[in-house]
């Protein structure tokens, strides 16, 4: 009988509390994708959460240092190797923490390469929702990463609120992101031997710039 192997999902939290707020962002964000999953795949999943509090001495000794101590290599290949990643952080002075950044500059620009990620974020008051779009977004962007539509802000009044007529509750906003997730994992994700083969034709595929110019020109 031909088995299959379990999804694997890391969920980054760079919650600094515990217990903290992002960190149950990051575990209903990664129940949500395990139960539509189980639902419409009937797919087994491994969540690993990795939590940057407990790195954050490793990591500030690897920016220092260039080697990274072996608690922080592990969580390292545990998110380059993943099927997908769950990015969430908290929110501090309009963006994604500095523990957050530091760790996701560790690794290399090309290690998430075609990998879904969805992203979350947590703040005290709505107006900072926009750091997903001008920030998270973007970071991931340079990383190769196939980010999901839907990313999630969780405000502190957003725990526990059913939502209005004008805007989903929290729950449904998980709901939704978990499955596009789920979708990503067993519909668009490529394995890291074909992702590798595809950097190997020369930089995805992509035809140079000054090729695209010359097919542009005009003949005599």
């Amino acid at each position: 009988m031909l088995t299959t192997a379990p999804l694997k999902i890391v969920a980054v939290s760079a919650g600094l509390s515990s217990p903290s707020s992002t960190r149950l962002l990051a575990d209903r964000l990664a129940e949500a994708t395990r139960e539509r999953l189980a639902a419409d795949q009937d797919r087994t999943v491994e969540v690993r959460v990795v939590e940057l509090r407990d790195l954050a001495v490793s990591i500030a000794n690897h920016l220092v240092t260039g080697f990274p101590p072996a608690d922080l290599r592990d969580a390292i290949d545990a998110v380059t190797g993943a099927d997908g990643v769950i990015a969430v952080s908290p929110v501090f002075t309009a963006s994604y923490s500095g523990l957050f950044k530091s760790f996701f500059d560790l690794i290399d620009n090309t290690a998430l390469t075609g990998k879904p990620v969805l992203i979350a974020a947590t703040g005290g008051t709505p107006r900072h929702s926009l750091v997903l779009e001008h920030a998270m977004r973007p970071l991931f962007a340079y990383l190769r990463a196939v980010v999901l539509p839907t990313a999630v802000y969780a405000a502190s009044e957003d725990w526990g609120a059913p939502g209005d007529e004008y805007a989903e509750g929290l729950p449904s906003r998980i709901r939704r992101a978990g499955g596009e997730l789920a979708s990503a994992l067993t519909g668009h994700t490529r394995s890291g031997a074909s992702r590798e083969a595809t950097l190997d034709d020369g930089e995805d595929g992509l035809v140079p710039f000054e090729q695209q110019l010359a097919g542009l020109r005009v003949g005599p």
